[in-house]
């Protein structure tokens, strides 16, 4: 317990972990604590788990979740415990109840989590694999881990995900991944069993499930390339499409860091946008467009590219970018030469943040010789030729040349 704890007021919450083996698994402290609550909320399930050791009332968490949050919040003062699997501050409830607490009302203790019990069923090392989870969220999300030789913890959302997730595998071309099935670990019911991908998994699923993926080492062609510049057969597009070659140059321009929110202008096929989302941890992007077939298609490629959280936004700049959250970085690959676009965009980012335009037609190019002048930054001239066929020879045919604009904008006025 930490000092806090120890010589300031007792806190009037406390978050218990309980494993599957139930009572069995909780130490002296978390059984006194449970017994003297005069409220304890759980699941059914782990309400179960330790019963009869309530001596106050049980609640069932309500759905929505958030309903059960503001029902323990409501008793603050009160004896209260909170049940949750395995450690809570671990994709658990833990984290959610942090939000709109002091650390010194509330005692966490952790059982431990199904990801510690499933390495340690494996032999996997924890620091080496990577941990994803699919309850309430789209399946999508593992595509970036999907790497050679990776190992992912997927959290199961119950016993269809296994069979949803193996078909999901074979339709990327990944049905060699092996996969282990771990159920109700910890517990007396718990069970390991192992299949392939395209084999499917048993039938017998239990609810409470956790999968370990093995992903073989010469999948290497199914497999995203963690570099900026994916190729543009990679993005269902209409021929908007900011190029390889560019696009890897202006990443490099918007330098995403964890963590930071990209407005993407005129996002077209979505490229720029999904790319800044698979550049880091926690990298978030806003994408306006203004056609629907468009804003439609950025929605597909952003599923089919593990980015199914990109939020598109189907509107035109400038009127679009208002009540939007405050971006760390913005692109505009379409439309800045329409009034108002770069003057909205450029009062919008935070301060410290980056903007980069790419401009193809004149129009555009004046526009942002302009904007240097009222803003700084520098320009510069992007050229690509690929080599093509001509008759029975070859020769470099050159794209467009797109000249980029990028600039910080100062930390102080």
């Amino acid at each position: 317990m930490s000092d806090d704890h120890a010589h300031g007021p007792a806190p009037w919450l406390s978050v218990i972990g309980v494993g599957e083996n139930g009572l069995d698994g909780l130490s002296g402290t978390a059984r006194s604590l449970i017994m003297q609550a005069e409220y304890v909320f759980g699941g059914a399930r782990h309400l179960a788990l330790v019963a009869p050791l309530p001596q106050g009332r049980c609640v069932a968490w309500p759905t929505p979740f958030s309903a059960g949050v503001q029902q323990v919040m409501a008793l603050r003062g009160h004896r209260v415990v909170v049940l949750a699997s395995g450690d809570p501050f671990f994709y658990g409830v833990g984290g959610v109840l942090a939000r709109s607490l002091g650390v010194e009302e509330m005692l966490c203790l952790p059982a431990p989590s199904s990801v510690a019990l499933a390495c340690a069923r494996l032999g996997w090392a924890g620091e080496q694999c990577h941990v994803v989870s699919v309850c309430g969220r789209p399946m999508a999300r593992l595509r970036p881990f999907l790497q050679p030789r990776a190992r992912l913890l997927v959290l199961s959302a119950d016993a269809r995900t296994p069979r949803q997730l193996a078909e999901w595998l074979v339709s990327l071309g990944l049905g060699d991944v092996r996969c282990h099935l771990m159920e109700a670990l910890g517990g007396p019911d718990e069970q390991c069993r192992s299949f392939v991908a395209q084999d499917g998994p048993p039938v017998d699923v239990a609810a409470l499930n956790l999968l370990a993926l093995e992903v073989p080492a010469d999948a290497t062609e199914q497999c995203l390339p963690r570099c900026s510049g994916l190729p543009d057969s990679c993005f269902e597009h209409d021929g908007q499409l900011t190029r390889q070659e560019i696009r890897a140059v202006t990443l490099s321009a918007l330098a995403p860091r964890a963590g930071e929110l990209l407005w993407d202008i005129g996002g077209g096929a979505g490229s720029v946008s999904i790319e800044w989302m698979l550049a880091g941890q926690g990298c978030r992007a806003i994408t306006i467009e203004s056609a629907p077939e468009r804003a439609a298609r950025i929605a597909r490629n952003a599923q089919a590219l593990g980015v199914p959280d990109l939020q598109v936004v189907q509107a035109r700049a400038p009127e679009g970018l208002n009540g939007l959250e405050t971006p760390d970085a913005i692109f505009v690959g379409g439309g800045a030469s329409r009034a108002g676009v770069l003057e909205h965009a450029w009062a919008a980012l935070r301060p410290g943040g980056r903007m980069v335009v790419n401009a193809v037609v004149v129009e555009t190019e004046s526009r942002l010789v302009q904007a240097v002048r009222e803003w700084g930054g520098r320009m510069t001239r992007l050229s690509v030729a690929r080599l093509d066929g001509v008759g029975g020879f070859h020769a470099f045919r050159p794209a467009m040349t797109v000249t980029q604009w990028v600039a910080s904008k100062p930390l102080t006025a």
